[in-house]
């Protein structure tokens, strides 16, 4: 299976996930993606989907000086981004619930 494919319908419920839990940069999201077993998931989706989910008003930005190189911008997660998390969840939820059951479905043509 190629789990690329599948990252790509939940990456942004993903990274909202990430966020809920503190708050990040680009690269740092990325990190702890791939330290929860997301390892297929790639840079420039992950500052895509920040770009993206900020134009939509989920995410707060702000920026942090750094003494080791270029300032970093952190994304924050914001009441309408928790919204959208929730929401995204319950759907992960009934669809994981309906491939579970197919897929573990002994006897089937």
């Amino acid at each position: 299976m190629d789990t690329t494919q599948l990252l790509k319908g939940v990456l942004d419920a993903a990274v909202l996930a990430v966020l809920a839990e503190a708050d990040g940069y680009g690269y740092d999201v990325v990190r702890r993606l791939r330290a929860a077993g997301l390892d297929a998931v790639g840079d420039a989706s992950v500052y895509g989907t920040l770009r993206r989910l900020y134009a939509a008003g989920a995410l707060t930005s702000y920026v942090v000086p750094s003494d080791e190189g270029p300032h970093r911008k952190y994304y924050g997660i914001n009441k309408q981004g928790r919204a959208l998390l929730e929401s995204q969840r319950g759907e992960w939820r009934e669809f994981a619930e309906a491939m579970s059951a197919l897929l573990t479905t002994e006897g089937a043509a």
